[in-house]
């Protein structure tokens, strides 16, 4: 065979085990990350800033929250951690970590602003 072929057979056969993979059941393809930000009197925080990281790419997006405070990042890789952090006024929640073994296609986390940070 010459070496074309057996590159060209080589990556097929890796595309086709990782299409394998990527539809096994039960796993999901994408997943979605929800939650509100509470300022320092567990009051929603309205317009404050969620930051999202995604710690493969170092790629951040941003999310301004809503009047009850919610926030929502939608079609987020199931194979990928994350960091999620928000700013409200010049303070700063503690930073949280989806992980990519938490294997749930909804998670919702609260942020809670800390007075003074």
């Amino acid at each position: 065979m010459r070496l074309r072929q057996r590159v060209f057979l080589a990556v097929a056969f890796c595309l086709a085990c990782s299409l394998a993979v990527a539809q096994r059941p039960g796993s999901p393809a994408v997943r979605t990350l929800s939650g509100h930000v509470m300022d320092s009197s567990n009051r929603p925080a309205q317009k404050a800033v969620v930051y999202l990281k995604n710690t493969k790419t170092l790629v951040i997006k941003t999310y301004i929250t809503e009047s009850d405070g919610s926030y929502r990042f939608s079609a987020l890789a199931p194979d990928v951690d994350y960091e999620v952090y928000a700013d409200f006024q010049g303070a700063r929640s503690d930073t949280k970590t989806l992980s990519a073994f938490d294997n749930r296609k909804q998670v919702e986390l609260t942020l809670k602003i800390h007075a003074g940070k």
